[in-house]
């Protein structure tokens, strides 16, 4: 190990993360029902323009008179390049103690942070406020990935990115047939064999993308977590690109409808099997300890450190779900 040693986030429970239009005061109310996570109160790319102001209005009043239970409770502002985002932060903020995490979209450089994170501060030092607002981060362009370890490290209240994967798309031209989707055209024709035929593998246009943010994230102490499927008529297709993402390190998954929402709460939830031999690896950790002896193995293998800290951390994630 490093003799540097990373603080982890503030731990939530994150398997999924339901999108709400702020614009629409019947989707919050429904949403506070439902069994996501994290829920997001969306100012941006739900809204149009001419209703950005009364959607603000909206989450105000959702956040301080629906009971949300204990859900994890955001709002995504609007970007750094519009009028709208200091108002978001500030009116917002200011009147809602009940908000959790600010999701900031479009995130480029580290200093796009650093002014949400100046503007909260003194918003909650103002206010007296007594819970620290912390924040997501959608890395969703070239230059958010190009700078994606260096945001990692951008702010104390920072807890998580989120792969934003349709602008990313338009940010490196892409040809993305669907939000969150694969490409036929992006496969590997394998060699002819004997008889002259071949075969086509599809691969994952975004496994680079999302291995870069998933790295960038677990060095340095937060939460990886992949961002939308747009086809919510296709579970199968929602289900295979969560289970790609929960293969790689992710901890959860955007819902942009709620039939997503327990499709990802599975996904994204160990299995009795995987908790059961978490269990088992601490204890004969624990037997060996007693018996003073420097290796430990079971089932015919040896464990390791490193099997020991994954454990440690599936069994913590269960605790959590279960309490949830």
């Amino acid at each position: 190990m490093s003799f540097t040693l990373i603080p982890q986030a503030t731990p939530r429970l994150h398997r999924s993360e339901l999108a709400v239009p702020g614009s629409n005061p019947t989707f919050m109310e429904k949403s506070a029902s439902s069994k996501a996570d994290v829920i997001f109160l969306d100012l941006e790319d739900a809204v149009a323009p001419d209703d950005k102001e009364q959607a603000r209005k909206n989450i105000i009043q959702a956040l301080n008179e629906i009971d949300w239970g204990n859900k994890t409770m955001m709002i995504r502002i609007n970007g750094l390049d519009t009028h709208y985002m200091y108002r978001d932060v500030v009116d917002i903020v200011e009147a809602c103690p009940r908000l959790d995490m600010i999701l900031i979209p479009k995130v480029g450089v580290p200093a796009d942070v650093y002014a949400i994170d100046v503007m909260v501060t003194q918003i909650e030092q103002a206010k007296k406020r007594e819970k620290k607002i912390g924040f997501e981060v959608l890395i969703e362009t070239a230059l958010g990935m190009a700078n994606v370890e260096a945001i990692a490290t951008s702010s104390k209240r920072l807890e998580a990115m989120s792969f934003g994967v349709a602008d990313y798309a338009a940010s490196t031209r892409a040809r993305s047939q669907v939000i969150g989707g694969v490409n036929h055209d992006y496969s590997v024709l394998t060699d002819k064999d004997e008889a002259g035929n071949r075969q086509t593998h599809w691969q994952d246009p975004w496994l680079f993308a999302q291995a870069r943010m998933m790295v960038a994230c677990r060095a340095y102490g937060l939460r990886p977590i992949d961002g939308p499927f747009g086809d919510f008529s296709d579970p199968d297709g929602y289900i295979s690109a969560a289970r790609r993402c929960a293969a790689l390190g992710y901890e959860g998954k955007w819902a942009i409808h709620p039939s997503q929402i327990d499709l990802a709460n599975d996904v994204f939830t160990p299995s009795e099997a995987e908790v059961t031999k978490a269990r088992r690896i601490l204890a004969a950790m624990e037997d060996a300890a007693k018996a003073g002896k420097g290796a430990v193995s079971l089932d015919g293998r040896l464990i390791d450190i490193a099997s020991i800290r994954m454990a440690e951390a599936l069994i913590e994630k269960a605790n959590a779900m279960a309490a949830s």
